[in-house]
């Protein structure tokens, strides 16, 4: 059994696990929730526990229709590349000169190794953190703690307020970089210029580990 797989069949049996599903089952049956139902652990499909080389904590997924695939910040390749992850990419030319993407799809990240978490997994459409404050932050919290318990260091990317207060659960042999979200509310704030893709890839080549290649196509 893969290791991500593990952790999840055992969070699964804690009580406040059990409530959670109960109400997103729930809300599944009763309202349009994104992502599909079976995209939910999509973060956790494409790298197992040992090859996860960099983390990034997104908040909630999209909540409008054909765009949370399960992965933070991601879209379905045929859906409009949305604001924040058009700034993303903006600092990723910049950064480590990656020709300008035209998918916003993150699938060739999460296969090398980049964890695109969000604090909560699920929401309802047309509703931003309508499923916040229901369990699912103990759960990534939980999962956060999972990693940062791994012996192999990696890079922990942490956007805006609610991913910075992350901050505290990761021990100090691990890189962690920290700026200001890349909303457009908030880019210009300290998201432009602080070059997070070169900052992940030099310190995971200072341990001699491969390096994420950034190109999305």
């Amino acid at each position: 059994m893969r290791t991500f797989e593990k952790i999840i069949n055992e969070e699964s049996q804690q009580s406040y696990f059990k409530t959670l599903k109960a109400f997103v089952d729930r809300e599944y049956e009763e309202k349009t929730i994104f992502p599909p139902r079976n995209e939910i652990y999509s973060a956790f499909r494409y790298a197992d526990y040992e090859d996860i080389k960099v983390v990034i904590i997104g908040q909630d997924p999209y909540h409008e229709l054909h765009q949370a695939n399960g992965l933070a910040f991601s879209v379905s390749k045929e859906v409009k590349i949305p604001p924040s992850l058009r700034n993303i990419y903006k600092e990723a030319m910049q950064d480590v000169g990656i020709p300008e993407p035209h998918s916003g799809d993150l699938t060739p990240w999460a296969k090398q190794g980049v964890l695109l978490i969000n604090t909560v997994l699920t929401v309802e459409e047309g509703k931003a953190n309508a499923h916040k404050g229901k369990g699912w932050e103990i759960f990534t919290d939980h999962i956060i703690e999972k990693m940062n318990e791994r012996e192999k260091p990696l890079v922990f990317i942490l956007w805006g307020r609610q991913a910075q207060n992350k901050a505290g659960m990761i021990d100090s042999r691990h890189c962690v970089i920290k700026s200001a979200h890349p909303s457009p509310l908030s880019a210009s704030r300290g998201f432009f210029g602080s070059r997070p893709f070169s900052r992940a890839n030099a310190f995971l080549e200072s341990i001699q580990v491969e390096p994420i290649d950034w190109r999305i196509e």
